[in-house]
């Protein structure tokens, strides 16, 4: 039986990718880079922000100096403007809502900065007391390292086989093996069912109605 529940942020409960590509495209233009369109982004998150904005660079461009010199602007710009058009997906907050009424346990695992991280989930799911809320951290491994959801295991103290981590990409399917904790992939999100289904997932969810339906069956 599911106890704990691990959610992804971007893609997952949060619409973000306005927000990031806005921010990501700031920091473009201050450097006299190329920008590109909102749903580019789609895939360019997933990996941390250091990948982000690699991946945002010009191929013959893309070196840690620049990256490091973009992440002052994009940290800078995202911070003042993350939650300008970043809502809940329909459905979510009523889900979350539910589970921890009903008791779940409920955690979150980004690869989001950590303190945007916490502020968001404060900001659009203030009532609800997760057990842990995690981002990336200096000196901790990303995901798809499984050691974000066992830290979060760990603090909720339930079994793995107790888990279900939900999530919208590849690299969340990916997270979940290397955890060894039941996935269920999410289909409203940024990266498409392929491939989620291609790194090995098996089961998902088109609305937050049917993943309720997986975590209660």
């Amino acid at each position: 039986m599911i106890k704990l529940i691990i959610f992804d942020l971007d893609g997952t409960l949060l619409n973000t990718i306005e927000d990031l590509a806005n921010s990501v495209n700031y920091a473009l233009e201050q450097h006299h880079y190329p920008t590109h369109p909102v749903e580019a982004f789609n895939f360019f998150v997933g990996n941390g922000v250091n990948k982000m904005l690699e991946r945002a660079l010009p191929e013959s461009q893309r070196n840690s100096d620049n990256v490091s010199m973009l992440k002052v602007d994009f940290i800078h710009y995202y911070f003042a403007h993350s939650e300008e058009f970043t809502k809940p997906y329909p459905g979510i907050p009523e889900l979350l809502n539910k589970l921890y009424n009903e008791g779940f346990k409920l955690g979150v695992a980004s690869n989001k900065v950590h303190q945007a991280t916490e502020e968001l989930i404060k900001r659009f799911f203030p009532k609800i007391e997760f057990s842990a809320v995690l981002g990336q951290r200096d000196g901790y491994p990303i995901k798809p390292d499984g050691g974000i959801l066992n830290e979060i295991i760990s603090l909720a103290n339930v079994l793995k086989d107790e888990v279900m981590f939900v999530g919208d990409s590849g690299v969340d399917v990916a997270t979940a093996f290397n955890a060894k904790v039941q996935f269920t992939g999410v289909l409203w999100g940024f990266r498409p069912q392929e491939e989620l289904a291609k790194i090995g997932a098996s089961q998902f969810a088109r609305t937050p109605e049917e993943l309720d339906q997986i975590l209660h069956s």
